[in-house]
């Protein structure tokens, strides 16, 4: 009888342990499974979650407030989209950046600026790029690649953007001999000579303007060389236009329905 039971013993088997064992932790897996399908979540937690991800990350999108804890709430970081104004001014810095890098490698001392305003911005432009002294005539081959660029970028805003070119001269006198009489002459023909290269180059003329304000709004002193090379510049203001301001100004008396 003993020789049989060893026979029909399995050699390959694993031991009767190891199936217990097994059975157990399964049964133990199953358990542990009904325990969390009969827990409910609390959605306002997992709400919370998000909102804390999206004022880390700036990625996901749901909630605004996020809870750590009973005692602290944090506000979280709304996404704010890239205005258009912001990428043009991005896109016009870039251009002004190479060249300035231009006018560095050639020696020169006075760079394009760039600044922003509330209602656009606007381009600084030395004069010294531009024109020769007293003179309004545009000769400057890198100044007329700029102005090119300077057009390329304007057909890619938008098409109420109002575009204002303004020249500036120091508070020196004009000799008798010289092209223009006054300062008031050679900044308004120093603005219109930009204004037809702008056009020149594609920009057209409904959205440009012209002014000259000779030497009555210096950005530096003109005492000295430096503050009267400053001021000696040209200006072109990007506007945006807005009409529902407009619509909502009040109306003069010249502007009221004749009775």
């Amino acid at each position: 009888m003993a020789k049989k039971a060893a026979n029909n013993e399995c050699p390959n088997c694993p031991p009767r342990w190891i199936v217990q064992f097994g059975d157990m932790m399964s049964l133990l897996l199953v358990f542990f499974i009904l325990l969390l399908s009969m827990s409910t979540i609390d959605a306002k937690k997992v709400n919370e979650a998000l909102g804390s991800l999206t004022g880390a990350l700036s990625v996901l999108e749901g909630g605004t407030q996020s809870e750590i804890s009973r005692e602290r709430m944090q506000l979280a970081t709304p996404i704010v989209p890239q205005t258009e104004t912001d990428e043009m001014v991005n896109r016009v810095t870039v251009t002004i950046s190479e060249f300035n890098e231009i006018i560095r490698r050639q020696g020169g001392a006075e760079t394009i600026q760039i600044q922003e305003a509330i209602d656009g911005f606007m381009i600084q432009l030395p004069a010294s790029l531009l024109f020769r002294a007293g003179r309004s005539e545009i000769v400057n081959a890198d100044a007329l690649l700029l102005l090119k660029r300077i057009a390329i970028l304007t057909d890619t805003m938008p098409k109420d953007m109002e575009i204002v070119v303004r020249g500036h001269t120091d508070s020196l006198e004009i000799s008798d001999n010289a092209q223009f009489r006054d300062a008031w002459a050679l900044s308004s023909a120093r603005s219109v000579a930009v204004v037809k290269e702008l056009i020149n180059d594609g920009v057209k003329p409904e959205r440009l303007s012209a002014a000259g304000f000779a030497n009555f709004q210096p950005i530096a002193t003109n005492a000295t060389e430096q503050g009267r090379a400053r001021n000696r510049r040209v200006e072109i203001h990007f506007l945006g236009q807005n009409k529902s301001s407009e619509a909502k100004a009040p109306k003069s008396v010249l502007d009221l329905p004749r009775q």
